[in-house]
């Protein structure tokens, strides 16, 4: 792990463990996490109707993006999680992911954390469907093209 990625993981464990900035108004507070959701609900959304491949968009693509993807045990570059993206994207026809539970953080005007709970469907090119209840966790970053994923965990649930 390099050091600005256990940085970041320091970062991302203190923030996530205290409540909104108080430099933000309760306005700016609910500006934040009403955009921050909207953007979430959009990245489903897009996965939905284009599949994997739109996650690109919703991706930082900055040396300080991270992810662990489910059944991996450490954190996994933006480099790799486009590999990953463009092997699997092709397997299959529908990815519909449901939000059961949201919960946003607003840190700054440009920094929030979420949590949520959520159902994965998967469809295959065989036609054969699987569904996952997932737990989700991320950092998301407020770019100029809008609310980027910074960093973060997808963890299937049991």
């Amino acid at each position: 792990m390099n050091v600005n990625r256990g940085m970041l993981l320091a970062v991302l464990a203190v923030a996530a463990c205290q409540q909104p900035s108080p430099t933000l108004s309760a306005e700016e507070a609910a500006r934040v996490t009403d955009s921050v959701r909207q953007t979430l609900n959009r990245y489903y959304a897009d996965i939905r109707t284009q599949g994997l491949n739109a996650e690109f968009q919703y991706l930082d693509s900055s040396t300080d993006f991270f992810w662990v993807p489910p059944g991996y045990t450490g954190p996994i570059s933006y480099d790799s999680v486009a590999t990953v993206l463009r092997r699997t994207a092709p397997r299959y026809t529908l990815i519909d992911n449901v939000w059961d539970t949201l919960s946003i953080r607003p840190m700054t005007e440009e920094l929030a954390s979420y949590t949520g709970r959520l159902t994965s469907t998967m469809t295959d090119t065989a036609g054969s469907t699987s569904q996952f209840k997932l737990v989700e966790t991320g950092m998301v970053i407020k770019r100029t093209a809008g609310w980027k994923l910074l960093g973060g965990q997808t963890s299937i649930v049991h």
